[in-house]
């Protein structure tokens, strides 16, 4: 269900636009296709054509994410952000915004720039009754009653950790792009599948992530769609295994 609360009232619920989840394993690629499939743990597979990791067979139903606040992280995130603008943003979409830690910590940074945001669960709304966000909207990026009058509205849209517990990245991506201005920033930051255990975390067998991932998807994948939309990659790649890695990408005015 999706639900807007904010400065606009509150929208009726569709219905969801995604498949649901299937346990059932694949026995191809979710990201390019292929069936050159390998197993990295018993519950892992790895593409031997593009690298995409993702959970085989998926679970019944993806965790919620885990809400840690960890200010420095969201202040470097903020920084890198702050580094590529050539002016402070009118509009921020933090995306998978949970309590919306992050844009508490951005707005430190950037004090004028309205902050909304989105999440599948009612955390966001006690984060607007909080203050951090200014508009609250309860749903899913692919749902397109929610997302069709955002089109276009934002100079910046964060999924931080949020592409790694949906069951389509590629829907999500695609979606989160219809959200941005000509000029505006994408800003996605995501576990290396290369870093040292990263095969723990997709698991959720570390104390600070029980959920889990769904897929990780290398940051060489990410950069290829952006550009083949149209996209301009504006941050090189990050130091080598590296937890986490960051992409900031910029919409071309020709950008579809």
């Amino acid at each position: 269900m999706s639900y807007v609360f904010g400065s606009r009232p509150m929208s009726a619920p569709p219905a969801p636009s995604h498949p649901p989840l299937t346990t059932a394993p694949r026995e191809d690629c979710p990201w390019c296709g292929a069936r050159r499939l390998r197993a990295r743990t018993p519950a892992l597979d790895r593409c031997q054509s593009c690298a995409h990791v993702f959970r085989n067979p998926p679970p019944p139903a993806p965790g919620p994410a885990p809400d840690r606040d960890r200010p420095g992280r969201h202040l470097a995130t903020a920084r890198a952000v702050l580094r590529a603008l050539r002016d402070e943003p009118e509009s921020w979409l933090d995306v998978g915004t949970g309590d919306a830690r992050f844009p508490a910590a951005a707005r430190t940074l950037f004090p004028y720039t309205a902050f909304d945001g989105l999440d599948a669960t009612p955390r966001v709304v006690r984060a607007r009754a909080a203050e951090r966000v200014e508009e609250a909207h309860v749903g899913r990026l692919t749902d397109r009653a929610l997302t069709d009058p955002l089109r276009a509205r934002y100079d910046v849209v964060s999924l931080l950790h949020h592409l790694t517990r949906v069951p389509d990245p590629r829907a999500e991506l695609r979606a989160a792009l219809t959200l941005l201005r000509p000029g505006g920033l994408l800003v996605l930051e995501l576990p290396d599948p290369d870093a040292p255990f990263a095969a723990l975390t997709a698991l959720g067998r570390t104390s600070r992530d029980r959920a889990g991932h769904l897929h990780l998807p290398p940051r060489a994948n990410l950069a290829a769609y952006l550009t083949a939309a149209g996209w301009a990659t504006l941050t090189p790649p990050g130091r080598r295994l590296a937890a986490t890695y960051r992409i900031i990408a910029r919409r071309r005015a020709s950008a579809p």
